[in-house]
């Protein structure tokens, strides 16, 4: 059973991979690059449980939380980005009236 685990995990990270380069926006990419790390922190705690390794499960603990705050910092990147050309838009826009 925990072979099929296996298996079924890593095709839903190969869907995720494709998502990755495939998606449409930014925001689907990050997403897809989330579900590829939080099926890695599950991979590795099966592989932990296959082989009797239970110090897997603090690496899986320890990728889980700097998968979170690599999306939330990616975002802020891309998120403070589009600010700035907001900004610039205005600017420009703003210097074309007067």
């Amino acid at each position: 059973m925990y072979y099929l685990v296996t298996i079924a995990l890593l095709i839903t990270m190969g869907l995720a991979l494709a998502r990755a380069i495939l998606g449409p926006s930014v925001y689907d990419r990050v997403l897809a690059v989330n579900m590829i790390g939080t099926k890695t922190v599950l991979l590795l705690s099966v592989i932990a449980f296959l082989f009797g390794r239970p110090d897997f499960l603090d690496l899986a603990l320890a990728y889980a939380l700097i998968n979170f705050i690599g999306v939330l910092a990616v975002l802020e990147f891309f998120r403070s980005r589009e600010r700035r050309r907001e900004a610039a838009v205005g600017k420009v826009n703003e210097g074309e009236s007067t």
